[in-house]
């Protein structure tokens, strides 16, 4: 997919892997919505960066966890910048607490962000890319909806619905040219990862993760950048994690 001049909409996009995101699309041309529960300095400077770059951006305050809030982004996003080409949903967050101590609520609100999101937002960009036979989704996933974490079972149970998700979506938009892909980060220098104490830090450098340092939100954006540019990917999840996953000792 050529990225000039193309709508590129991203959940999660004022901070962390969303805004890295967003920056480099308009780096290789789109104009871009950030989809943010607030706007704060980071998210500001976010779309002040992308404008200065000379493409329009547009920032759109709305909850991913609430069912109509998705579909009223996909629409402002369209009456501001026109019809949604790229879509990324990278908002979430973390949900602690084991099987026994989480609340019902917490389980709910993990699925409502990190999937059920996703239906609304697909049934909203969907219809248009189907008129246009062209289309690209990028659902971002994490290690832990792969291998199994203590203590947050809502949010690797939310997380790793989403690779079932991208196969199923890709396979059912397949002859529309709408491509549906996954990324699955590991440990990434976001705000995500900033209550780890320093002996979890180090436990991570030292034996988890074989490359021995976190990963960037750029090196993830690169990533699904890729997976947006190459026509050829469909239907796939592929884990940026500095070896995390693949290693057994």
């Amino acid at each position: 997919m050529n990225l000039t001049g193309k709508i590129a909409l991203v959940t999660g996009g004022t901070r962390g892997i969303g805004a890295a995101t967003a920056v480099g699309l308009a780096k290789e041309g789109s104009d871009v919505a950030l989809i943010g529960r607030n706007m704060d300095s980071e998210g500001l400077a976010t779309r002040d960066l992308i404008r200065s770059l000379g493409r329009r951006c547009e920032v759109v305050l709305a909850d991913c966890g609430v069912a109509g809030e998705n579909t009223r982004s996909v629409r402002e996003t369209e009456e501001k910048l026109g019809a949604v080409d790229i879509l990324v949903h990278a908002a979430g967050g973390p949900v602690n607490g084991g099987l026994m101590e989480i609340t019902e609520a917490s389980w709910a609100a993990a699925f409502d962000v990190h999937v059920h999101a996703v239906f609304h937002l697909c049934r909203a960009v969907i219809p248009s890319m189907r008129a246009r036979k062209e289309g690209a989704i990028i659902l971002v996933s994490s290690t832990a909806g792969i291998r199994g974490v203590i203590t947050n079972v809502a949010y690797q149970v939310a997380k790793g619905a989403l690779p079932q998700m991208t196969r199923a979506l890709a396979r059912e938009f397949a002859n529309d040219n709408i491509r549906v892909n996954c990324a699955a980060p590991g440990v990434v220098r976001t705000a995500f990862h900033a209550t780890m104490t320093d002996a979890q830090r180090r436990l991570n450098l030292d034996q988890r993760i074989p490359l021995h340092r976190e990963g960037t939100p750029e090196q993830v954006a690169d990533l699904i950048l890729m997976l947006i540019k190459n026509d050829y990917i469909t239907g796939e999840t592929m884990t940026i994690d500095g070896g995390l996953t693949m290693r057994i000792a």
